[in-house]
C-alpha cells in the first residue's frame, strides 16, 4: 500500500516553515511477485482443507462429481449428525481431548523447569548434558518402541491413557525451545531476585514463566497438534475401543464405511476443527515465540 508523509522543513534565510509532500512510494516489481507467489502458496496449502470442508455438506453421490462442484446443492447437514449417530464420537474426542490436554500440560511444565536449569543455573557438565538430551531429538521413536512396550507392558501400564501420558511427559525439543528463550532474558534480572531472596523455584515461577508466555504459547500449540494428530502411539498402547482416540475411531469408522465419502469427510472435519481453533486462537503468540526463541540480548 502507497503512504504519503508530510514533511516540514525550514527555510534557512527567512525561517519559515515550508510544507513539503514527498512523492507516492511505489512497491516494487519484487514485492509484487513475492505477494503473489505468497497468495498461491496459501491457496494450494488451503484448497485440500476447503474441498474437504464442502464435500463433507455433499450427498455421498456429489462428493467425485467431475467438474468439481464447490458449491454444495443440497447443503447435507444430516452427514455431522449420521457419523455421530453412526460412530462413538463422543468417547474418541474425551479421549484425545483428555491426552492432548495432559501431555501438553505436562511437557509445559517439564520443559520450562528444565529449561531454567540448563539456561539460568550453573552446574558441572551442564553444556554437555544438554548437548547429550537435545540430541535424542535425532533418534526416530520407531528405534526404541518397542523396549519401550515391553518396560511399560511390565509395568502395567499398557492398554491404559496413563501409558501415553508417561510417554510424553518429557520433551527435548520443548526444552530446547524454552531454553532459547529463556537464554534472551537479561541475567540481571535474576541476579535481582537473587539478592531480594527468591529461591531458584521462585524465580522461574515469578519471573520466567511470567516473561515466557510466547513461548509457552508455541509450545502448547505444538504440543497440542501432535497429540491431537498422534496415530502411531494410541495404536500401539490403546487396544480397548473405548480408550481410543479420534484417529484411531475414523479409521475404524472408515473400515466399515469405506464407500460412504460424505461421513467420512465430516469426520475428518470434526478432526481437523479443534487444531484450527487452538492455532487460530494462539497464532500470534506462536509467531512472536518461535521469532524470539532464536534471539540473544
Amino acid at each position: 500500500m502507497s503512504t504519503t508523509t508530510e514533511v516540514r522543513r525550514v527555510t534557512p534565510d527567512t525561517g519559515a516553515a515550508v510544507r513539503v509532500t514527498p512523492s507516492r512510494t511505489r512497491p516494487t516489481a519484487g514485492r509484487v511477485v513475492a505477494h503473489v507467489a505468497l497468495v498461491v502458496a496459501a491457496a494450494a496449502v488451503l484448497l485440500p482443507f476447503v474441498w474437504m470442508v464442502i464435500s463433507s455438506l455433499k450427498a455421498n453421490n456429489d462428493v467425485f462429481t467431475v467438474p468439481v462442484q464447490w458449491i454444495p446443492d443440497p447443503v447435507v447437514w444430516q452427514n455431522y449428525v449420521e457419523i455421530w449417530e453412526k460412530s462413538d464420537m463422543t468417547t474418541w474426542i474425551k479421549n484425545t481431548l483428555i491426552l492432548s490436554v495432559g501431555v501438553t500440560f505436562l511437557q509445559v511444565l517439564t520443559g520450562s523447569f528444565a529449561a531454567y536449569g540448563f539456561s539460568k543455573t550453573r552446574f558441572p557438565g551442564r553444556d554437555a548434558l544438554f548437548m547429550l538430551y537435545v540430541a535424542t531429538i535425532a533418534v526416530p521413536w520407531q528405534a526404541y518402541m518397542i523396549p519401550q512396550f515391553v518396560m511399560l507392558s511390565k509395568m502395567g501400564l499398557s492398554n491404559t491413557l496413563w501409558a501415553m501420558l508417561a510417554l510424553q511427559t518429557f520433551s527435548a525439543f520443548g526444552v530446547f525451545l524454552m531454553k532459547q528463550f529463556y537464554e534472551t532474558v537479561p541475567e540481571e534480572l535474576s541476579e535481582a531476585a537473587r539478592i531480594d531472596g527468591l529461591s531458584e523455584y521462585g524465580i522461574w515461577r515469578r519471573i520466567m514463566v511470567p516473561l515466557s508466555v510466547p513461548a509457552i504459547a508455541s509450545l502448547v500449540l505444538i504440543t497440542f497438534t501432535n497429540t491431537w494428530n498422534d496415530y502411531l502411539g494410541p495404536l500401539i498402547y490403546l487396544r480397548s475401543p473405548d480408550l481410543w482416540t479420534l484417529q484411531i475411531g475414523l479409521k475404524t469408522f472408515i473400515g466399515q464405511y469405506n464407500a460412504d465419502y460424505a461421513l467420512i469427510m465430516a469426520g475428518s472435519v470434526i478432526s481437523v476443527l479443534p487444531i484450527a481453533i487452538v492455532f487460530l486462537m494462539g497464532q500470534r503468540y506462536f509467531i512472536e515465540g518461535i521469532a524470539t526463541s532464536g534471539l540473544k540480548g
